[in-house]
């Protein structure tokens, strides 16, 4: 595959009639790095992010073994593509075939549970194995996230402690995980959640072998500029290590925005403009369902102009339905026209993850740029930012 500079240099050569998603492994490799260099316990990748295979396999050649899958087929491409990986099955429900599948067919040993019911059917569908990973999801709050977690998985922490004992007696190892949220703009996030980890260990009385964080770890974006993740990853460990556990437990997370956002951006062509709307080639039932149906706001600029200032626009996608709209605002130049091409950034975290075939447009293409993402948690002041409000931070932890 030829490696392009930046998106202008494609643009330029290829004059692309469909949506591009360019590729950036150099920036998804220091996230790797950053995360098992910095993060005080394991990082397991989760795929729901973005499942593209060479993704995937980039990740472990960085050193990245285990993997949060949600799915059997999930459990089914790692297990393909990375023959000695740790899959890690952190769907609290699940079905006694997909489980069974997942331990005989495919070594998958740990499992995530909320119920007696779910402990139950992961019993009778292992034939009650003795080599067990079981990690129980409590259920904590989403408030400093930008996208909730909070209402559908996840048991309180006053209803765990026959769960928690339960499974102890039948798990090799048993450990506590929750989820705060996607996007969590605070490290206090992840402090509540472990106080209430706290709660279930000491009311429940066992013995627990791995707390595992979750993800939620941010990225960035316009008007989203979190602390950087060292604030994260010094509360974190702080806390972790008062916790009222062994010398021997593991410490996990599971990030999957924090390590693919910056692994792509999109490349989109404006085939109309009408006043401060534009309609381009690809949309809410594509790579920017995100920006469709939650609102997100993805750094943007016009392909071939350096200024940053502008006017507000919106979006419109290809098909035929209303609800393909961004409404951003996104700032562009006043004179963008037809014709025109747009590079929308931070685009790897559940763009192509999500993209469907609606209306027949699901051509895209891609290419691997060398230039930097639009913007990143890993280089310069943004790996050590801790001016932000409403944060809890260790300064020179």
């Amino acid at each position: 595959m030829h490696i392009f500079h930046n998106a202008e240099e494609l643009t330029k050569a290829l004059c692309p009639d469909i949506p591009v998603l360019l590729h950036r492994p150099h920036a998804a490799r220091r996230a790797a790095r950053y995360f098992l260099d910095q993060f005080p316990g394991k990082s397991l990748y989760a795929v729901k992010a973005n499942p593209a295979p060479e993704l995937l396999q980039l990740l472990w050649d960085e050193g990245v073994t285990h993997y949060d899958v949600a799915s059997i087929e999930e459990v089914r491409l790692v297990r393909a593509l990375l023959p000695d990986a740790v899959i890690c099955f952190m769907h609290p429900i699940k079905s006694k075939q997909m489980i069974a599948e997942a331990y005989n067919d495919h070594s998958v040993r740990i499992f995530s549970l909320d119920t007696i019911e779910e402990l139950e059917k992961i019993q009778q569908a292992t034939d009650r194995a003795n080599d067990l990973t079981l990690c129980i999801r409590i259920k904590v709050a989403s408030e400093f996230a930008e996208i909730s977690l909070a209402s559908k998985f996840g048991i309180e922490v006053d209803e765990s402690i026959s769960l928690l004992q339960r499974s102890r007696q039948v798990a090799e190892q048993l450990g506590i995980c929750f989820h705060v949220g996607s996007q969590a703009m605070t490290p206090l996030a992840y402090v509540n959640a472990l106080e209430r980890v706290r709660s279930a260990i000491v009311e429940a009385s066992v013995t627990i072998d791995i707390v595992n964080v979750g993800g939620g770890f941010p990225s960035i974006y316009p008007d989203m500029e979190p602390p950087s993740l060292n604030h994260y990853f010094s509360a974190i460990d702080r806390t972790f290590e008062d916790l009222p556990i062994s010398y021997s437990a593991e410490l996990w997370c599971e990030p999957g925005r924090a390590l693919s956002a910056e692994y792509n951006s999109l490349i989109v062509k404006v085939e109309q403009r009408r006043g401060s709307d534009l309609y381009i080639n690809d949309g809410a039932y594509g790579t920017l369902f995100d920006a469709a149906h939650i609102g997100w706001r993805f750094p943007v600029r016009l392909i071939g102009c350096d200024t940053k200032s502008g006017i507000e626009y919106s979006f419109y996608g290809p098909t035929c339905d209303d609800m393909d709209h961004m409404a951003g605002p996104f700032i562009l130049p006043e004179n963008i026209k037809s014709g025109d091409y747009i590079e929308i950034g931070m685009i790897g975290a559940y763009g192509s993850a999500m993209r469907t075939k609606f209306n027949g447009y699901a051509a895209i293409e891609g290419h691997i740029v060398s230039d930097e993402p639009m913007d990143s948690l890993y280089s310069g002041e943004n790996l050590d930012r801790s001016d932000r409000e409403n944060i809890l931070s260790f300064p020179g932890a």
